[in-house]
């Protein structure tokens, strides 16, 4: 069976038009610009009512959709919504509207869509943005191609040449003393991937050291993804300490992030540092955020996760049975270094070419 609807999410008044005007407008740009979805092609909408959020969403892709066949999750049963999957042909679009994620038993929803050839737009956990939240949200999804494809393109290229890297912040610096991994982007440019779409919002470059035991120094942590997955922003940032690519000691740690570390540590037997991601969402800052860790992930800034999880680089001695966690933990970012050019400043990326 697939999820009911959720009990526990409290009433909230409905967004205003112009946030629905302004979600219409930014989708209407990621149908045509980044998923390239034409008159050709057919289009199908799950969504559920639940929230304002996933209300509004849902009514800018009837503006934009206009032909499209829309299904409601929650009235329907799970053999109509894999019986509506399987109706659709390759390089068809399938959207998902979630106040929290769809389940279906056994139908890894988006991993399914895509081995079927399907075009895939997924919104999801929006019930952890209510309020002025959602208004950030529908900002984040405001697709400028120069600005994601070009900056995206710039860091990659630096990226894959840099002999080594740093992220300087709050006086602190954290040197990545070895090549970097070849960079992966998710900026709304499919053309070279054999998927098109996924989880919006879009933008970011990620990458992690070739030698995962060349990161080390100290780096202060504003935000991280607490045991719920939600955004937490301790009073003072978290300094953590780093040698060999492992956390070895903290400062100012809340007993929230403690238990993050301790609940690593018990099952993997110590915190590596893996990812090192290039945010370019400029709808989320340090002050600017949301709540729900997956989409603030895109903010503008540097992230790395804590825990031996990276499914995209393998390495020697990690084995994916024994990798539990990936934790995204976000870095005060004055500076960043690829080499020694500087591609950050000022809370901005200062290459696109």
């Amino acid at each position: 069976m697939h999820t009911p609807a959720s009990p526990d999410l409290p009433p909230q008044e409905a967004l205003p038009a112009h946030a629905v005007d302004a979600a219409s407008a930014h989708l209407g740009d990621i149908l045509a610009i980044a998923v390239e979805h034409g008159p050709a092609q057919r289009a199908l909408v799950v969504y559920d009512e639940r929230t304002p959020l996933a209300r509004a969403l849902t009514e800018a892709y009837r503006r934009n959709l206009p032909d499209a066949r829309f299904i409601e999750f929650d009235g329907a049963t799970p053999e109509d919504v894999l019986a509506a999957f399987r109706a659709m042909g390759a390089k068809d679009l399938v959207v998902l509207v979630q106040s929290t994620n769809f389940r279906l038993d056994g139908f890894r929803i988006r991993v399914e869509l895509f081995k079927l050839g399907l075009k895939v737009i997924e919104h999801v956990h929006l019930s952890r943005m209510p309020g002025p939240q959602s208004e950030h949200y529908i900002e984040s999804l405001a697709y400028d191609p120069a600005y994601f494809r070009g900056t995206g393109r710039a860091l990659k290229a630096r990226i894959d040449v840099a002999p080594h890297a740093r992220v300087e912040g709050g006086g602190e610096t954290l040197y990545f003393s070895s090549p970097l991994e070849p960079a992966k982007l998710n900026v709304g440019d499919y053309s070279e991937m054999h998927n098109v779409g996924g989880q919006f919002p879009i933008g970011e470059v990620f990458t992690e050291a070739l030698d995962l035991e060349a990161v080390h120094g100290r780096v202060q942590v504003h935000v991280f993804g607490d045991t719920s997955y939600r955004s937490n922003r301790p009073d003072v940032p978290v300094t953590l300490v780093i040698e060999r690519g492992r956390v070895v000691g903290t400062e100012n740690a809340t007993p929230a992030f403690q238990q993050v570390l301790d609940n690593i540590t018990a099952d993997e037997g110590e915190v590596w540092v893996r990812e090192l991601g290039f945010g370019l969402n400029r709808a989320f800052t340090r002050e600017r955020r949301v709540d729900d860790i997956g989409t603030y992930e895109r903010m503008c800034g540097i992230h790395l996760s804590l825990g031996a999880k990276h499914g995209v680089y393998p390495k020697p001695g990690f084995k994916r049975k024994d990798a539990r966690y990936h934790i995204d933990v976000f870095a005060v970012t004055d500076a960043v270094y690829l080499g020694e050019e500087r591609v950050y400043a000022d809370g901005g990326w200062i290459c696109n070419k």
